[in-house]
């Protein structure tokens, strides 16, 4: 991840992959906090950049990453009591 841009109310990170970018955007879009969060690509051979805009952006960020992180290790844990 990189800033690209960044000040009090918005945020432009730029993401390794479109996965990621489309997971992200997903989580925070549920924030009441974020008022917007979209992500775009110049291009296909180019990485997506994710703009958050809302109360505090960077702690929206670090929120919804919590929440995935913390939903892909309930979903591992569940695929683990299959049998």
């Amino acid at each position: 991840m990189e800033i690209l841009k960044q000040d009090k109310e918005s945020i432009e990170v730029q993401l390794d992959n479109l996965t990621l970018a489309e997971i992200l955007r997903v989580y925070l879009n549920k924030d009441s906090d974020v008022k917007f969060a979209a992500w775009k690509r110049d291009h296909p051979t180019k990485n997506p950049i994710i703009s958050v805009k809302g109360k505090n952006p960077k702690k929206a960020i670090k929120d919804a990453v919590s929440a995935i992180t913390k939903d892909l290790d309930k979903i591992e844990k569940d695929f683990g009591k299959m049998k």
